[in-house]
């Protein structure tokens, strides 16, 4: 196909992804195709495992979290969110927008972390959250993780993927913001955590606190 770069730009990008360039809209729209089971990369046993870890590895990050003091839990770090609250906060919205999304509704901004300027009301609304996501993951079957769902993204764009995709991108997205915390506690001089996969299944085994 030829591109003409002067009006638009249209390629395909691993994984049947389309995506439409302008000059007026960044991205225009994004579809994927269903997913066949030979291109499934995890089947509803292993989301269930994984959204296991997941909450244990925020609950581990929320427990070295609380042992800050007020100032230290919002102090600006420089980081990508300013401070460990911020990125918690972030965290937490980002799980919980795909979790509106996944169930038809496209919130049109995240949650504000002003709106948490304690580890406590941040938990108690995480511990919200958590309780319906984790109602969501266990109602997920084979069938619904190779579904496409369609939502609309914070800046009004339109975009679709399998849902199994989408869940793998939200533990993922977690668990990257749940690194630079760790490296926010070190600034602070405060006990970092280890949050790793394989210690969550010693933990599961017996073998790690």
């Amino acid at each position: 196909m030829k591109n003409n770069r002067s009006s638009r730009a249209i390629w395909y990008t691993p994984k049947y992804v389309t995506r439409v360039f302008t000059k007026t809209t960044r991205v225009k729209f994004c579809f994927r195709s269903k997913v066949t089971p030979r291109e499934r990369n995890m089947d509803q046993k292993q989301i269930l495992e994984l959204y296991e870890y997941n909450r244990w590895a925020n609950a581990r990050i929320l427990d070295a979290a609380a042992k800050l003091t007020a100032d230290e839990f919002t102090k600006d770090l420089r980081n990508s969110f300013a401070s460990i609250r911020d990125t918690l906060a972030h965290i937490m919205s980002a799980e919980w927008i795909w979790l509106m999304r996944w169930k038809g509704i496209s919130p049109k901004q995240m949650l504000a972390p002003s709106d948490f300027p304690s580890i406590l009301l941040l938990r108690r609304r995480w511990a919200e959250v958590e309780q319906e996501q984790a109602e969501f993951v266990a109602s997920v079957t084979e069938e619904s993780l190779e579904a496409t769902i369609s939502y609309i993204n914070t800046r009004g764009v339109r975009w679709a993927y399998p849902l199994g995709q989408m869940m793998q991108h939200v533990v993922n997205h977690s668990t990257y913001h749940r690194g630079q915390v760790i490296t926010m506690l070190r600034q602070l001089g405060a006990e970092p955590v280890a949050t790793d996969l394989l210690l969550f299944q010693d933990a599961k085994s017996g073998l790690a606190v």
